[in-house]
């Protein structure tokens, strides 16, 4: 054989061992594609507790079970979302020196406050968890800008915290290392709901992002994710509750530019789009005044103060302090307490709405979203 021949031999053998090499190369690349297109019965990183194999029976999702004859949550309803609630809890405590096991997760009730606004930011309750695990640490100056890209789908704000070196989970900063990182979608606003349109863009744009910062996102079943949402968005309906108490004039229309200075020494800030509000002291409001008539009318003869109920803790007690300001603006601008229908409101009659509020605030409660919490202000904005 010459050396021709064993030339062409070795050169056949060299072409033929690397066309097995990229045939191999592309049967892992289908498979991890296939994989990530249709597998949904993922273990979820945040639901897992010790060294436990991942088990779909063992995860506990937050759901709402709401009764279709009347709006909210009845009593023993609320107390399945609560119990629902406590299961997630559960689940999501950890020992935070360790922070590199799989098992690790944003704990609810620690008590630093990077871990309370992690726990503010993505929400086990109204939240679509959508876990990232990381190729390796990365740091949050790299993963910010990236992270941009996928804040809102909809209107449905989307939130990202970081499993941080020191163990525990927390907003995304720059400076800050991160073993992990973990998504929330919110499920549903004062509006609608996720749908299923929001949720197909947004799958498609978390892998995209992931594929960017070296990141395998575990994808939530849709239709799960899609029962959540439509029963979360029934609770906020049903308790999307605004009260409003009238002044009617007792003589001529009152004059808008007389009415601001009795507003103003009433206490009411005017924002920039003309509404008229009662600061709580804390950079929030307790409630708003409407003039009933647009911007360009020079007179009205009716206000109304409106207080959105679930945006307000009962602990500041925003009915009282509404009928209190109503009371004292009678005094001052010779006016009457009046219903919608204009008719007067007795002390008795506001005593009984009164009551009615409380009873609205322990529903609420009873459903583990406490009137005036970040929880609540989140889904009632």
């Amino acid at each position: 054989m010459t050396d021709l021949q064993m030339s062409l031999i070795g050169i056949a053998g060299v072409f033929v061992a690397g066309v097995f090499t990229y045939n191999k190369i592309q049967e892992y690349k289908a498979k991890k594609s296939v994989e990530r297109a249709f597998s949904t019965d993922h273990d979820d990183v945040l639901m897992r507790t010790g060294d436990a194999p991942p088990s779909s029976a063992a995860r506990h999702e937050p759901s709402f079970s709401l009764d279709s004859a009347a709006p909210g949550l009845a009593g023993g309803e609320a107390s399945v979302a609560a119990a629902a609630l406590g299961a997630v809890v559960a689940e999501f405590e950890t020992d935070p020196a360790d922070a590199t096991a799989p098992t690790a997760a944003p704990r609810v009730n620690a008590v630093t406050p990077a871990a309370e606004q992690a726990t503010a930011l993505v929400d086990p309750l109204i939240d679509c968890l959508l876990p990232l695990a990381l190729e390796g640490p990365a740091r949050g100056d790299k993963l910010l800008p990236v992270l941009q890209t996928l804040r809102m789908v909809g209107n449905k704000p989307v939130h990202y915290i970081g499993l941080a070196v020191s163990g525990d989970w927390e907003p995304i900063v720059h400076g800050g290392v991160y073993t992990k990182l973990q998504g929330g979608v919110q499920l549903a606003s004062r509006s609608t709901a996720l749908n299923e349109l929001e949720y197909s863009e947004l799958v498609t744009r978390l892998r995209a992002m992931a594929d960017e910062i070296g990141a395998e996102p575990e994808i939530p079943d849709m239709i799960e994710v899609m029962a959540e949402a439509r029963n979360l968005h029934r609770f906020v309906a049903g308790h999307d509750a605004q009260l409003g108490v009238n002044l009617q004039t007792n003589g001529a229309p009152w004059a808008i530019s007389t009415l601001l200075g009795a507003l103003e020494k009433q206490g009411f800030d005017v924002r920039p789009d003309g509404r008229y509000v009662m600061p709580d002291g804390e950079g929030g409001h307790l409630f708003s005044l409407s003039t009933n008539v647009t911007l360009a009318e020079e007179t009205t003869p009716r206000l109304t103060l409106l207080l959105d109920v679930p945006c307000v803790t009962p602990a500041r007690d925003g009915f009282g302090a509404m009928v209190a300001c109503a009371k004292s603006l009678v005094g001052r601008l010779d006016a009457t307490i009046v219903d919608d229908y204009n008719q007067p409101l007795s002390d008795a009659a506001l005593a009984e709405i009164a009551g009615q509020v409380q009873d609205f605030y322990a529903e609420m409660n009873d459903a583990d979203i406490p009137a005036g919490s970040t929880r609540a202000l989140r889904l009632f904005s």
